[in-house]
């Protein structure tokens, strides 16, 4: 019985430091400017980056995050023409529409389109986004439709009633792996009308 306590006690102590580590690991981040913070939202601005995105016939929450991931994963652990590693990045993007979805991995800002490797999957496209304004709103633990759904429209209730002109789909930002418990990051985000303001 001793024995038991002080081997669960050690692998909390344990699953606790490794959570503490995972919080605390350096992983390039894609860079934005905060413009405007709001008691609910801030609005963001946010320049060009490449981005690897794969689109299918998703619907949810859990069918885009467990297919789009594993294929964008595959990419960038090697399944490209130069078999390199490239880092992984935050956050992961999904845009989750009931006819096609996408999930997209910001590439490190050391790589545009020409230096990029190819992708093996020749369902990945590589693509450099715009410069774009949005607005963005976050919630803490593992996300689900629910919450995605219920971010969108408390996000799109704030922005209606600041008079702040939006449009396009509200999309997904994740930031965590599955196996951090702790201190989880997700948002809402919508392209803003900001830069007419």
């Amino acid at each position: 019985m001793k024995l038991t306590l002080i081997i669960v006690a050690s692998l909390t102590t344990l699953i606790i430091i490794s959570q503490l580590y995972l919080t605390m690991a350096n992983t390039e981040t894609q860079p934005y400017q905060i413009i405007k913070t709001e008691e609910d939202f801030e609005i963001r601005l946010y320049p060009p980056s490449t981005m690897a995105t794969i689109s299918m016939a998703a619907k949810t929450y859990k069918e885009l995050s467990s297919s789009g991931f594993r294929k964008l994963a595959s990419f960038i652990f090697g399944g490209n023409n130069a078999n390199k590693n490239i880092a992984m990045t935050t956050p992961v993007h999904m845009d989750i529409n009931d006819s096609l979805s996408s999930m997209s991995f910001v590439m490190p800002a050391n790589y545009n389109k020409d230096n990029l490797p190819k992708p093996n999957d020749t369902s990945i496209t590589i693509k450099t986004t715009t410069e774009d304004y949005v607005a963005a709103i976050r919630f803490g633990g593992y996300a689900n439709n629910e919450d995605i759904k219920t971010y969108a429209t408390k996000l799109e209730s704030a922005l209606k009633a600041s008079g702040i002109e939006y449009y396009g789909n509200f999309r997904f930002l994740g930031y965590n792996a599955p196996y951090q418990f702790w201190g989880r990051r997700n948002e809402i985000i919508v392209s803003v009308l900001w830069n007419q303001k």
